[in-house]
């Protein structure tokens, strides 16, 4: 009998790790899904304390992953050595199924806070979200060598988050050459129900490209008041 042949190995391994990456973005979004359901905690207007509570109580918790069918390594803590130099805090490290392997078969996702201040200025928090994210990517300090990464907007006060996403491209646009921008953030279609999904491409050393795909979750609604 002639042997079935595996139709992955006829695919790219750089489509072989977006396809993966899509789907640990489409289960950090289920995770995400259910915090809003659940709604039974009031978060704090903090970046890290709200990464920690999606890591700990959704991404790190057996129960929550049997229930998607999320079976992927995450690491969360505060400094991680990348491209085997200490490159200080990393938000999400996420281990490819391949990493056994393949040590350096692995994805980083940058957390960064929105809101409405400044909006189209370099020192709002849409200009944080270049400076101290995209832009750790582009320099290579947070460069994967799959050349695919993420990172989650945790959007603090209601906005329209398309509106948003006009005002980072065109902050990377006049403000940001160096972020090197070949592709500005469109939409991409890939998780299921959920359409504040996008991407985009930029060039770093040697001419290389990298892959940035970018989540926005909107927890304006659940957030503790301020006095």
């Amino acid at each position: 009998m002639d042997k079935i042949l595996d139709a992955s190995l006829f695919i790219p391994s750089s489509e072989i790790y977006e396809i993966e990456f899509q789907s640990i973005l489409s289960g950090i979004t289920a995770c995400y899904k259910m915090m809003i359901k659940d709604n039974v905690r009031v978060l704090p207007n903090d970046e890290n304390k709200i990464r920690d509570d999606l890591y700990s109580k959704y991404l790190n918790d057996d129960a929550v992953r049997k229930k998607i069918n999320f079976y992927y390594n995450i690491v969360c803590e505060p400094a991680e050595y990348i491209n085997h130099a200490r490159s200080g805090f990393v938000d999400l490290k996420i281990l490819s199924q391949n990493s056994l392997k393949n040590t350096d078969a692995y994805y980083i996702i940058e957390c960064k806070r929105l809101d409405n201040n400044n909006m189209s200025g370099t020192s709002g928090l849409n200009g944080d979200y270049i400076k101290d994210g995209i832009m750790r990517f582009v320099s290579s300090k947070y460069l994967t060598p799959k050349g695919i990464n993420g990172m989650i907007g945790f959007i603090v006060e209601q906005m329209h988050i398309p509106d948003n996403i006009k005002n980072i491209n065109k902050l990377l646009k006049n403000n940001f050459k160096k972020a090197n921008t070949k592709k500005i953030l469109k939409p991409v279609n890939f998780i299921k129900k959920f359409k504040y999904s996008y991407c985009s491409t930029h060039k770093v050393v040697k001419g290389k490209e990298i892959k940035l795909y970018h989540l926005m979750f909107d927890f304006s609604k659940n957030l503790e008041k301020s006095n």
